[in-house]
């Protein structure tokens, strides 16, 4: 014999109902027990209408309708007009008798544990009748039983107590003695041995089939819902969540007592004695394996097989010195909390017993506070307890596996992945089988938490990157496009998965939560909502993913800005934008102690020669205990570009304008030209060396007239190169008489900087540094006479987004 149940959606309407019954009719067993559950979402109505009955409110009759409407609806679709009479008439009368009971709520205004019972027990009963008379329609050899007949409980209305003693003897008599190959029962429903209605609590169905089994010795419990079984995670929430082909009893226990709904907790309890084994499959997706539940699994490899949570939490804890060393406090807390049927989900307390804090419903923790606070109302007066103190918006998340105590360092790898993503522990909690560790969250975390941890524990190493980009101009959609081209590369070897979530540029932002396709990044970005920094960063910090990463791809001091709100919330900042980390020094050292509090990397190497290693090979060498002695380069490809070109034949406002144009230049070339792009590059290199600069310490030897650098729009700056042609001409005639180059150089030596435009002699690392190349040379302790030289091309669109795509790339391999 087996025992299959199905749930409210597998018999939510007719459709669903017509799959079931295929399902049935392939069972190969001699004997199938069917336990259905109420048409989906029915229990609920049925709840709203006693609720509104009790509150004196009419509207209970519109509900009733409703549920009428759609019993009826149901019973049109499946059976055959020759047959639909007698079962209209009998759903109706069932239907009057409810009416009856409502409207007796109604008069009271109220409404009592055994008279809820009532109502909500004809969602089951309704569908079980409707369901086996289809059966027998489709020439099944399928009987109807009352399961209020076989299942006997004590008085307790709301989640009864089973008497198994006579619950037993009435199953294995009924079910020995029927002849009938399908019968079908109600889940959820029993009575008292007064006969009196009551029910097994809700997602009690469960419980009826595995009750049911377990009393006939059932060679399987098939449970069949809307899921192919028990996933690592709830695919809900996690996307890669994958159904666990085989688990343990205690396993599948503690996972469905931590909110993995496919199971009611209790359910595994009967069959677990009988060692029969459970089957959770899809109705939907029948040939789909499910998950296979029995004594022991035989994955000894595996040593978490699921993460699960559990929403609307509240902790509640009590302390103070008084507790110390006295006996009882423990036994009065939980004894006044059990008194008032407040269930414990969670305990821990601290080894000097100075607190207890235990995690309960949300729905309970008033009432909690109300009734701890008066059972000590003697010791808080008197200043040896406080005032119980009540912590709400919470979840739990915990790791299950039978193999985690064979395995050491799983709860720091646990830990140690949700302290990178930002999630704040506030209770941990591990039980001596060390089957599960658990932890207490804030609930708005609870996404983040479980795709971080299903990250690190089941998928095969692969990380997530989840890309929020500001800037789309040309270095943005040179680095769109490179991520676009290396996915699959990076998959495969490096095992990251980079998806870009929120794209912005001047006018318009837009976000996917699942990731903006980028092969079409540019129409969804034309469609999305208005630009706004702020709003784009209260996203980004609402969607609260795992491994969030904000990329800056502008110019922008107010985005620049904001970088602090980012790293403050545990997001890795990226940027080729030069302003915050040659902004005020105080501003620079916040934001480094920032991404250091709160893990959050900040990379910039693309602040300084765009895609060379420059920032990385400064930090290897201070990391390494070299000490900066002196630093020379030339660090403005855009300037090295245009006197480069320069000469007696092309003038100087022509050079500048190609340099624009090829993209060269910052969208305002008086930056480049007047020298206050190599000061902030320069100051970036000194801050990175360990010395504490500001860019007023700078000196500036520019070689713009003043004119040039006082315009504030670029026609008149450019108006002002062809001004003073014969300036810049006479720069380059000096130059050349000396056989020279003309080169703008940076340097920073013993706490004092500069930029300025050098004649270089031939035989200088400089000469002959070609079109938009940028050098460094490092002199240090280790490289005293003959410098670290890094040398390579230093300005363009290709070349600086893939600095910052490698930037990415090492947050991913942190």
């Amino acid at each position: 014999m087996q025992v299959l149940k199905f749930g409210g959606t597998s018999v939510a309407n007719s459709q669903n109902i017509t799959l079931v019954k295929n399902i049935v009719a392939n069972s190969d067993s001699d004997k199938t027990i069917v336990v259905v559950s109420a048409l989906g979402g029915i229990t609920d109505t049925l709840l709203h209408a006693a609720h509104l009955a009790a509150k004196q409110d009419s509207a209970y009759k519109t509900v009733v309708k409703k549920i009428e409407s759609r019993h009826l609806e149901t019973i049109k679709s499946l059976i055959a007009i020759q047959a639909q009479s007698e079962v209209l008439s009998k759903t109706k009368s069932e239907l009057n008798t409810l009416e009856d009971l409502l409207e007796g709520a109604f008069l009271i205004g109220e409404i009592t544990a055994q008279l809820s019972d009532k109502i909500v027990s004809y969602g089951e009963m309704l569908a079980s009748y409707i369901i086996s008379v289809f059966f027998q329609q489709q020439q099944l050899d399928a009987v109807h039983v009352d399961s209020r007949e076989l299942i006997i409980t004590n008085e307790i209305n709301g989640k009864a107590t089973v008497n198994f003693d006579i619950t037993n003897t009435n199953c294995q008599t009924f079910f020995s003695n029927t002849a009938h190959k399908v019968i079908v029962a109600a889940g959820f429903i029993a009575s008292s041995e007064n006969g009196n209605p009551t029910t097994l609590g809700r997602g009690g169905s469960d419980y009826t089939a595995a009750i049911i089994a377990a009393a006939i010795n059932a060679e399987t419990l098939q449970i069949w819902t809307d899921v192919s079984g028990m996933y690592t995670a709830n695919p809900k929430l996690v996307k890669q969540a994958k159904a666990i082909p085989h688990i343990s009893y205690e396993e599948a226990m503690e996972l469905s007592h931590f909110g993995a709904k496919v199971l009611y907790p209790p359910t595994i309890q009967p069959v677990l004695a009988k060692g029969i084994s459970i089957l959770i499959k899809n109705t939907f997706n029948p040939e789909d394996a499910g998950t296979l539940i029995t004594k022991n699994q035989n994955d000894q490899g595996k040593t978490v097989r699921g993460i699960s949570h559990v929403e609307n939490i509240a902790l509640l804890s009590l302390e103070g010195p008084g507790m110390v060393g006295i006996p009882g406090i423990s036994k009065r807390f939980f004894e006044v909390l059990s008194q008032a049927e407040i269930s414990v989900v969670l305990i821990t307390q601290a080894s000097s017993e100075h607190s207890i804090c235990v995690g309960i419903s949300e729905d309970d923790i008033d009432k909690a506070v109300q009734i701890v606070n008066t059972a000590f109302e003697y010791e808080v007066d008197r200043g040896k307890i406080k005032p119980v103190i009540a912590e709400k918006n919470l979840a739990i998340i915990a790791l299950v596996g039978d193999n985690m105590k064979s395995h050491q360092g799983l709860s720091g790898k646990m830990f140690s992945t949700l302290g990178k993503n930002n999630v704040n522990i506030r209770v941990i909690a591990q039980g001596a089988s060390e089957r599960n560790i658990s932890a207490v969250i804030k609930k708005e975390d609870v996404k983040k938490a479980l795709n971080a941890l299903h990250e690190e524990f089941f998928e095969e190493n692969i990380k997530q990157l989840n890309l929020f980009v500001m800037g789309v101009g040309n270095v943005g959609a040179k680095f769109l496009n490179q991520v676009d081209q290396q996915k699959k590369y990076l998959n495969e070897n490096l095992k990251l998965n980079i998806r870009i979530i929120g794209l912005s540029n001047s006018k318009k932002m837009v976000f996917a939560e699942d990731g903006i396709p980028l092969k079409e990044w540019k129409a969804n970005l034309a469609t999305g909502e208005k630009a706004n920094s702020d709003r784009f960063f209260e996203k980004v910090n609402q969607l609260n993913y795992r491994n969030s990463i904000f990329v800056d791809n502008t110019a922008s001091a107010e985005v620049a800005a904001s970088y602090n709100s980012y790293l403050g919330n545990s997001i890795a900042v990226v940027t080729c934008n030069k302003i915050a980390c040659s902004s005020a020094y105080s501003n620079y050292q916040e934001l480094k102690n920032l991404a250091r509090t709160y893990n959050a990397p900040f990379l910039f190497e693309t602040n300084v020669g765009a895609g060379l290693p420059i920032i990385d090979t400064l930090k290897h060498l201070i990391a390494s205990g070299d000490k900066i002695l002196k630093i020379q380069a030339v660090l403005s490809g855009s300037l090295n570009f245009v006197f480069n070109n320069f000469n007696d034949e092309l003038s100087f406002h022509e050079v500048v304008k190609q340099a624009q144009e090829q993209g060269y230049t910052e969208p305002d070339p008086k930056i480049d030209l007047s020298g206050v792009d190599v000061m902030r590059k320069i100051l970036i290199l000194a801050r990175e060396s360990g010395n504490q600069l500001e860019i007023s310490d700078i000196e500036n030897k520019s070689f713009l007239p003043q004119e040039s650098l006082d315009t504030d729009n670029n026609d008149d700056f450019f108006s002002s190169l062809v001004k003073y042609e014969s300036d810049f001409q006479q720069l380059y005639s000096d130059a050349v008489a000396k056989s020279s180059k003309l080169k703008y150089v940076a340097q920073f030596e013993k706490g004092n900087a500069s930029v300025g435009l050098q004649e270089i002699p031939k035989g200088h690392d400089f000469y002959n540094l070609e079109g938009s190349d940028n050098i460094v040379l490092f002199y240090t302790e280790r490289y005293p006479d003959q410098p670290m030289i890094i040398k390579g091309a230093g300005a363009g669109a290709d070349v600086t987004a893939s600095g910052i795509f490698a930037d990415i790339i090492r947050i991913g391999n942190f």
